[in-house]
């Protein structure tokens, strides 16, 4: 809906109905990704896309039809079809798009939800697009960190969809969640679309070593926007990094300052140094432990990591700086391997952001799913 919702919001204000199409489900090479949407206006017009041009008149139709009659449709679109062809999916892929009616009437949240959008504060759309109640069929939650607005239909269900919406608004994932008709947790019947908000939070992996290649591939697996980051040229390249989504060539410290200095570092932002030399990492830590991000992390051996320490020490950091850094990074699962490693460091930072104890679930009692939102470390004064 993002990239429609300037002409969604036209719509909207002037107190008609838009017949908006999302691709909400994909198989195989699909053409566009859960989230795309395609808005036809009253008069016509149309906005956005859900397949690159190879279906787009079939939902078209659709959607005007929807916006007409104000029955909210789930089709899908694909080779497996016997209409596949006539109607242009041939890529081989198969999406499943949602079609339903939008205006005041329908999403009275639509303003409150775009203002979210623009200023890009983490919101998430969570809809109903199928149901044995086909009265269910359509209906919204608007999901925040900390509010939410509307009903699936039930209390029950908007918990359910609550916790899991929020818990893909945290990695800026998309996704369609199933329950029983009323939000029974290993039922069948209701299918909800989770639309995420939010910018993929960032993980900047400082040196470029074969342990930073696993991590980048995990993170990205995670959702987290990868950057890779050394000053060594004849290492730092996509090449060596296809997990990564960029990789930089720049001494990691001024890299860092001039992304905090832009604005391009915040509360989610993960940062592990796994240089080894203090050169690179002194400074950069020095800097990282004095931003206000999610998780700082260096590798070394307990050796390194008391050199390091006594070099941070003399370089100006205080105690209370000092305890926020992961080091050695990682929990203690017998990592020996690059991705072993990789899968120990990700460990360490899921367990940190969602409050997590990092102990094995078989030894414990209680709820195996925490309630708090994700913690976060406070700038130090």
């Amino acid at each position: 809906m993002r990239e429609v919702i300037v002409d969604l919001m036209s719509i909207w204000h002037a107190d008609a109905t838009a017949g908006m199409a999302t691709v909400v489900r994909t198989f195989a090479s699909a053409p566009r990704l859960p989230g795309a949407a395609l808005v036809v206006a009253p008069d016509g017009s149309v906005s956005g896309s859900v397949s690159g041009g190879c279906v787009e008149s079939a939902v078209y139709e659709l959607a005007a039809e929807v916006a007409r009659t104000g029955k909210p449709r789930l089709e899908r679109y694909g080779v497996s079809d016997g209409d596949a062809f006539a109607v242009g999916l041939t890529c081989g892929g198969i999406i499943d798009v949602f079609i339903e009616p939008v205006s005041k009437a329908t999403f009275p949240d639509l303003d409150t939800v775009a203002e979210d959008i623009h200023s890009c504060r983490p919101v998430a759309v969570a809809t109903v697009i199928a149901h044995p109640d086909p009265g269910r069929v359509g209906r919204r939650l608007v999901v925040r960190p900390d509010a939410v607005t509307g009903s699936l239909g039930s209390a029950r269900v908007d918990a359910a969809a609550t916790d899991d919406a929020r818990g893909l608004l945290a990695v800026g994932r998309s996704d369609v969640l199933r329950y029983g008709p009323d939000g029974q947790r290993l039922g069948e019947g209701m299918e909800i679309f989770v639309s995420s908000y939010a910018p993929r939070p960032r993980l900047l992996v400082f040196g470029a070593i074969d342990f930073a290649a696993a991590l980048a591939r995990l993170g990205s697996f995670l959702g987290y926007r990868v950057t890779v980051c050394d000053a060594r040229p004849v290492f730092a390249t996509p090449g060596r990094f296809p997990g990564a989504d960029e990789v930089v060539v720049e001494w990691p410290h001024r890299y860092l300052a001039a992304q905090a200095a832009a604005g391009a570092v915040d509360r989610d932002t993960v940062i592990c140094v796994l240089t080894h030399d203090p050169k690179f990492d002194v400074p950069v830590l020095q800097l990282a432990l004095r931003l206000d991000v999610g998780y700082v992390g260096a590798m070394g051996s307990r050796r390194t990591h008391e050199d390091r320490m006594v070099r941070l020490r003399a370089a100006g950091l205080r105690d209370a700086e000092l305890n926020r850094l992961a080091s050695p990074i990682g929990l203690d699962l017998g990592a020996r391997t690059p991705e072993e490693t990789a899968v120990s460091i990700a460990a360490d930072i899921i367990a940190r952001r969602w409050g997590g104890g990092g102990r094995r679930l078989a030894d414990l009692d209680g709820p195996i799913h925490h309630d708090q939102q994700p913690t976060t470390s406070s700038v130090i004064p």
